[in-house]
Parts: structure tokens; C-alpha cells; sequence
């Protein structure tokens, strides 16, 4: 009966929980965001056949503060590279990331938080989603590129989604 009721608990959560930081906290407020919260899965469940596998939570606290840590950071870097440099001076580039995630959930998770970080944005997935292209507004070196976000992302996406 409550995988009825609430077929996917971690997306229910999750929208609760960003409703209430979105709309501020209220009584009313935290019950819309509940009845949402139902709601939604509810609705689409047919869409989600299989529920995604989440190996580590933990690692999902260690992912999100690298990920708000990396946005601060990036903010300063685009703002600088802005204020202080002139556009034919930037060294901007496409570079291909090829991936070790095979699981839908931790690709689109990689390519929406190179999409936040600014400077960085997701432009393609390869056809077979075995790399994803990356156009980054300031890279002088792209294979460090390459190799921060597998080290910093991609590794602790697939302990979250792979393991």
C-alpha cells in the first residue's frame, strides 16, 4: 500500500522539501508542498517504471556541498573573467567528456550540474551516451577540464546511482 501511495519517497522528499525552501515555511505551505509531493509521483509513476537505485546516501551530502562550493567559486571566476578581460582574450572552447555513468539519472544529474556551475554549460550527449559535450568559457587546459569533472563529479555520481 505505500508504494501505492508514494511510488518514488526519495522524490517526494525532495519536492516537498524544495517547495518549502522556494515558497518559505508555513503551514500551508508545507501541506501544498505534501499534497505535491503525492501528487506528482503519483502522476507520473507510469513514466518511471523502475525507480532509480541510490547507493550512498552520504555521498549525496558530499556531492551537493562540492557542487554549491564549485557554483560560489564559479560565480567569482565568471564575474572576474567579465569585469577584467576582454572577450578575445577568453580561451573558450567545446571539450568531450567521455563517461563512465551508465544510468540515465547520473548522466542527466552530471550534465544539469555542469549546466549550474557557471562558466560551464552541458551542450550534447553523444548518441550512444558514452560522452557529453562540454563548452566551457575559460579553459586553458582541456584535459585537466576533463579530468576535474570526473574526479569531482562523475566519480561520486556513480557511487550515489552505480553501486
Amino acid at each position: 500500500m505505500l508504494k501505492t501511495l508514494l511510488p518514488h519517497p526519495l522524490l517526494t522528499l525532495l519536492i516537498v522539501l524544495m517547495w518549502i525552501l522556494l515558497s518559505g515555511f508555513s503551514v500551508g505551505s508545507a501541506a501544498f508542498g505534501l499534497l505535491l509531493g503525492v501528487a506528482i509521483p503519483r502522476l507520473t509513476s507510469a513514466y518511471w517504471p523502475d525507480r532509480p537505485r541510490i547507493g550512498s546516501p552520504l555521498t549525496i551530502i558530499e556531492y551537493a556541498l562540492i557542487v554549491l562550493w564549485d557554483i560560489v567559486v564559479a560565480n567569482f571566476q565568471v564575474a572576474y573573467l567579465i569585469l577584467f578581460r576582454r572577450g578575445d582574450d577568453l580561451h573558450s572552447q567545446f571539450v568531450t567528456v567521455p563517461l563512465d555513468l551508465r544510468t540515465p539519472e547520473a548522466i542527466t544529474a552530471l550534465a544539469g550540474t555542469i549546466t549550474m556551475t557557471p562558466g560551464t554549460v552541458s551542450a550534447s550527449l553523444s548518441a550512444d551516451g558514452r560522452a557529453l559535450l562540454v563548452h566551457c568559457l575559460e579553459t586553458n587546459d582541456p584535459e585537466q577540464t576533463v579530468a576535474g569533472i570526473k574526479s569531482r563529479y562523475e566519480s561520486r555520481l556513480q557511487r550515489i546511482f552505480e553501486t
